[in-house]
């Protein structure tokens, strides 16, 4: 039988902490334990993140908004975007259309993403992309003079757009701080570098004013400070390392996340977790970031063979190779299961060395530096946590559930990628909706909505957590790899479930843990692995990025929607169950 809207089938199982809750509940504290702000910041808007979708948000207001304060956790050309690789899809060529690149997204969703989120972004998307060019981003031209578009997993058509070959989000990331640099005069747009934010600011109505945020500088902005804006944009990127082995930088600690989930944001779909197939395998000893070996790469006729070198994914798909990543991941983990291996292998030598330097030479570089040759060697990969499909809960402006907060990026759930992101989707994602938030925040803040705050009635949320030290971390990324990873189960999912507990349970006992950026990084990297193992266990199929073994099939009869997950003003985190109401294509 179906759950009906607003129920979560089955039990809630999820962390106890030191016995003060009933079996099944989740209690997140309301903040990090931090010293009091020690400096203060004013601003209309305060964007966090310096990927796309923040520098894109920063950009957009500054021509609008009298003030906007852009801060980003370690300089401006740290952030995720710079790792991408693939490139960015909209429908460019005239052959192309919108209506099949919504197609082939919703297909790679598995039924549950947003139809009207993934509309926006596929009308919008191509205008969006020409106005990168236009900003001054150089993308990958063909002898024609125009933009040369390339074919990933799960799309139909040539509908990627590249830069330098697989330097597309450095292209972009430089591109936008270029654009940035050259407003830095102006008095409308201040950038705050080494700046990890913390919690949010919350009037006495949970409305979103503010942030804390901790620097590492000089002068008066040092320590731990205090922001306030009309509103807060957060762009800080995904959650890989969570997880002991990711594609994602080591600034990708879910910080966003977290501080939106203690301050009581809807958080959606967060168990769709993407492994990225091809990520080079180095040793079952290796952590950490992890070199990603583009899809691309198979969009230009590279093959996966197994150990023995026999070819496995023809006849799993239609697309064989070029299936959409859940699909391929999936069929790599069973081979390796197979054949007893801890990898396979990507086999791109008939290629060519010319074909492979001048349209991959980050990647054939990076493989070179690591002992391997793509033009003459297999390459052994494995699948590796890449991308976050949920996060934060938008709307189609991404406002989130509260006011004055908005979401945008890996951070965020626009609904755009349901169960499963679509390739090279994500930079679109960030611009499109960065561009409505500019949009959306314009007309509210010129209509007077939003008003500034008076400093006094911005506060913390109450209720400090109990700080995890940097030790605990490597305890916290093995509990959540070995049991909330690519594949899952009942029981690996309540031994994860289990671990995250008991270390919540040590930091609450010891107390040792000193306020810090290692020590709050860690505390939220718990309290996202402890809402994900959540979900994660209750949602009893295989879909998308979210693989379990105890089952294996899809149950469109009781799990086509949505779990969306609120903190409450004690603490304790309800789980309700969504039903999606729109039909998708088969």
């Amino acid at each position: 039988m179906a759950p009906e809207a607003g129920e979560v089938p089955g039990d809630v199982p999820g962390p106890v902490p030191a016995g003060t809750e009933p079996r099944g509940t989740l209690r997140v504290p309301g903040r990090l334990r931090a010293p009091q702000p020690g400096w203060t910041a004013q601003a209309d808007v305060i964007v966090v993140g310096s990927g796309i979708a923040g520098l894109t948000a920063a950009l957009r207001l500054r021509q609008r908004v009298d003030h906007v304060l852009l801060v980003t956790k370690t300089v401006l050309s740290e952030g995720s975007t710079q790792w991408a690789q693939g490139g960015i899809a909209a429908a460019l060529d005239p052959a192309d259309s919108p209506e099949e690149h919504l197609h082939d997204t919703l297909v790679a969703g598995v039924g549950i993403c947003d139809v009207g989120a993934v509309r926006a972004l596929v009308t919008e998307g191509p205008q969006r992309v020409r106005e990168l060019v236009a900003l001054g981003a150089e993308f990958d031209l063909d002898e024609a003079g125009e933009l040369k578009l390339t074919r990933e997993g799960g799309h139909h058509r040539d509908r990627i757009a590249h830069a330098g070959g697989d330097a597309t989000g450095k292209e972009i990331s430089r591109a936008l701080i270029a654009a940035l640099h050259q407003v830095v005069d102006d008095p409308g747009i201040e950038v705050i570098e080494h700046a990890l934010v913390l919690d949010l600011l919350l009037d006495a109505d949970g409305r979103a004013c503010g942030v804390t945020l901790h620097v590492i500088g000089e002068g008066q902005r040092d320590g731990v400070g205090a922001a306030r804006a009309r509103a807060v944009v957060l762009a800080t990127g995904g959650l890989g390392q969570v997880y002991a082995a990711t594609t994602n930088p080591s600034v990708a600690t879910g910080d966003g996340l977290a501080a939106a989930l203690r301050a009581g944001a809807a958080v959606a779909d967060v168990e769709f977790v993407q492994f990225h197939p091809t990520v080079l395998w180095l040793g079952p000893g290796a952590s950490g970031q992890q070199p990603l070996i583009s899809e691309a790469v198979r969009g230009e006729g590279a093959v996966l063979v197994d150990r023995d070198g026999v070819p496995f994914m023809q006849g799993l798909h239609p697309l064989a190779d070029l299936a959409p990543r859940d699909v391929v991941a999936r069929a790599i983990v069973q081979r390796m299961r197979d054949t007893g291996s801890d990898h396979v292998y990507l086999d791109a030598r008939h290629l060519g060395r010319e074909f492979l330097e001048r349209r991959f030479p980050s990647i054939v570089a990076r493989c070179r530096e690591l002992g391997f040759d793509p033009a003459t060697d297999l390459l052994p990969v494995a699948p590796a946590q890449h991308y976050a499909s949920g996060g934060v809960r938008t709307d189609l402006h991404g406002r989130t559930s509260v006011e004055g907060l908005y979401a945008c990026g890996e951070v965020s759930c626009t609904g755009v990628h349901g169960a499963n992101r679509l390739a090279s989707n994500s930079l679109l994602e960030g611009l499109v909706f960065a561009s409505r938030i500019a949009d959306d925040l314009t007309t509210r803040l010129a209509a007077g909505e939003l008003p500034p705050v008076p400093a006094g009635q911005a506060g913390r949320p109450p209720g400090a957590a109990a700080l995890l030290d940097e030790v605990a971390r490597v305890r916290l990324q093995t509990a959540m790899t070995t049991g909330a990873g690519a594949v899952r189960t009942a029981d690996s999912l309540a031994a994860t479930t289990a671990d995250l507990a008991r270390l919540a349970e040590e930091s609450l006992q010891d107390g040792t843990a000193e306020p810090g950026p290692q020590s709050w990084e860690t505390t939220n990297l718990l309290h996202v692995g402890q809402l994900l193992a959540t979900v994660a266990a209750l949602r009893e199929e295989t879909r998308g990025g979210h693989v379990r073994g105890d089952f294996p099939d899809l149950d469109d009869a009781r799990w086509r929607g949505h779990t969306v997950a609120s903190r409450g003003r004690d603490g304790v985190v309800t789980t309700t169950y969504e039903p999606v109401q729109t039909e998708a294509p088969a």
